[in-house]
C-alpha cells in the first residue's frame, strides 16, 4: 500500500480546511497513493467553544465530510479522516470527536468516536478539558480494507495500550493514530509512544498530525509518522505542513512476528491483583 499523509495546520474555516484536504487528495493520486490519511480535527480546530458551537454541524450536514467523500470518488482513493467534530449527535448534549474510513466509492466503511478524553493541567499553564465538551466513545472499531484490517484510535488513546491489545486480538495489523498533540507532550512522548505501540503489537502505526500555530492560538507538534512493526520510523514529516508518501509492505508483519512472537505468546491476564 502506498500511504499518503497530510500534515495540516487546520483553522477555524471548514471550507478552507475541506479545500486543503481535497487538493491534497488530488496531489496524492498523482503520486500513486492508494489511501490518504488526515490528522485529528482535520475539518475544524478551535478552542473557542462559543465560536465552535456556532460552526459545528451534525454528521449528515457537515460540509467537510461531504467534500472528502466526493474527493474519494473523484480520485478513486480510500481516505482515513483522522477526526471531525460534530454537535447534535449525542443524547447527553456533548459533541463527538469522530474518525472515518471512507472507500473509493465515497462510502463510509467505519466510524470511531474517541474513547479516551484529554483532561489535564500542564506546567506551561495550558489547561485542557475535553470531557467538558466532548463525550467519550464506547466502541472499539476495526475495519477491513484491501490492504489490511485497520484499528482506529485518536490522539490521547495512544496512551492506553489495552485498546490496541483489543484491536490486535481482533486481527488489526495497521493501527491508526491521528493526533493534534501539544508541543510539550509531543517533544517528550510522541515518538516513544508510537514506536512502543508498533513494537508491542507487531503492527504498522500510521499517525498523521496537526502542526504549527493555529488560528485559535494553539501550537501543535507535527512529526506525522509511519512506524513499522520493528519500531523503525519509515516516515517523519517534521514540523512543516504538507503531503508525504511511503510504501508499506505488509509482509513485514509476518517477518517481525516470526522473530518476536509476542501476539502468539499473549495470555489473558486476570484483573484481580494479589497484594503480597
Amino acid at each position: 500500500m502506498r500511504a499518503a499523509l497530510f500534515q495540516m495546520t487546520s483553522g477555524i474555516d471548514p471550507t478552507a480546511n475541506a479545500a486543503a484536504i481535497t487538493d491534497m487528495a488530488a496531489r496524492a493520486k498523482g503520486e500513486g497513493a492508494d489511501m490518504v490519511f488526515t490528522p485529528e480535527m482535520a475539518g475544524y480546530l478551535d478552542r473557542n467553544r462559543q465560536r465552535a458551537a456556532e460552526t459545528l454541524r451534525t454528521e449528515a450536514d457537515d460540509p467537510v465530510l461531504a467534500a472528502i467523500r466526493d474527493a474519494a470518488v473523484k480520485w478513486g482513493l480510500w481516505v482515513h479522516v483522522g477526526s471531525l467534530a460534530f454537535k447534535g449527535e449525542r443524547e447527553d448534549g456533548r459533541w463527538a470527536n469522530r474518525s472515518f474510513v471512507i472507500d473509493d466509492r465515497g462510502e463510509i466503511r467505519a466510524r470511531y468516536d474517541k474513547i479516551h478524553l484529554f483532561d489535564v493541567d500542564l506546567a506551561t499553564g495550558e489547561s485542557w478539558r475535553e470531557s467538558s465538551v466532548y463525550g467519550p466513545g464506547e466502541q472499539v472499531v476495526a475495519v477491513d480494507t484491501p490492504w489490511a484490517r485497520m484499528g482506529l484510535s485518536i490522539c490521547y488513546d495512544m496512551r492506553f495500550p489495552d485498546l490496541y491489545r483489543a484491536l490486535t486480538n481482533a486481527g488489526a495489523t495497521i493501527l491508526l493514530m491521528p493526533a493534534a498533540f501539544t508541543v510539550p507532550t509531543g517533544q517528550a512522548h510522541w515518538h516513544i509512544l508510537l514506536r512502543a505501540r508498533a513494537i508491542e503489537a507487531g503492527c504498522f502505526v500510521i499517525a498523521p498530525a496537526q502542526t504549527g500555530r493555529h488560528t485559535d492560538g494553539r501550537e501543535t507538534y507535527g512529526h506525522s509518522l509511519i512506524v513499522d512493526p520493528w519500531g523503525e520510523v519509515l516516515l517523519d514529516m517534521g514540523e512543516k505542513a504538507g503531503l508525504a508518501l511511503a510504501d508499506i509492505d505488509m509482509a513485514r508483519i509476518e517477518e517481525v512476528r516470526g522473530r518476536v512472537p509476542a501476539i502468539a505468546n499473549r495470555r489473558e491476564i486476570s484483573r484481580d491483583v494479589v497484594i503480597a
